[in-house]
């Protein structure tokens, strides 16, 4: 893993997700309103990701010391008491480069390009399970995020998936794996919702617990 230095220890690096689950997100720059919202947005939802198990880390362009003094603008611009996550700087952008972060369009006041709006999601197993990808000028989607890691962290055990706008809680898909009496016993309340092509592929379940 790349280390390097960060507002939350004094070095940072891949196995900061431990045992559970890691949100990876990247920021433009320090000092910069979309991501201030933003980060204090992640702050005031970060009892939603803990329960979920999931760590938090953030990554931007600038150094540790800027990081610690836009803390503060972000603190005051959430009313919070602290920001629990670390921010990590990575000024040579070598963090940026590996895992293709980069914004083509959007470019600091020495002409070097800004991190885009990533979010990479990775599982216990230490895989990449998700990654969305966000222009500079658009702020990213919070409440999304605690759906997909709900949608991945239920179908990492169960047999499922989630259809179209799926929230905790809604109806699953059976999954087409699931056959005969496997899908009978696994999913006893299966209901097949009938279509025109004859095929009874459409299979609904309530969540699984």
């Amino acid at each position: 893993g790349v280390s390097t230095q960060s507002t939350g220890s004094s070095g940072i690096n891949a196995e900061y997700g431990g045992e559970g689950w890691g949100i990876f997100f990247t920021h433009p720059a320090d000092y910069t309103p979309v991501c201030t919202t933003e980060l204090s947005m992640v702050e005031k939802m970060a009892p939603e990701f803990a329960k979920r198990n999931v760590k938090l880390i953030a990554l931007s362009c600038n150094s540790v010391d800027d990081h610690k003094g836009w803390s503060a603008d972000i603190m005051a611009h959430g009313g919070l008491q602290g920001v629990s996550f670390p921010i990590i700087e990575d000024p040579s952008r070598e963090l940026a480069v590996k895992y293709g972060m980069l914004d083509p369009e959007e470019k600091d006041n020495k002409g070097l390009p800004l991190t885009a709006r990533a979010v990479f999601i990775v599982g216990p197993d230490k895989k990449l399970k998700l990654s969305i990808l966000y222009p500079a000028t658009t702020g990213r989607n919070f409440d999304e995020l605690i759906r997909v890691i709900d949608s991945l962290q239920l179908t990492a055990y169960k047999k499922v998936a989630t259809p179209a706008n799926w929230q905790a809680g809604g109806d699953c898909m059976v999954l087409p794996s699931v056959k005969g009496e496997e899908a009978t016993t696994l999913f006893p309340q299966m209901r097949i919702e009938q279509v025109p092509s004859g095929k009874e592929y459409m299979r609904f379940t309530p969540q699984p617990q």
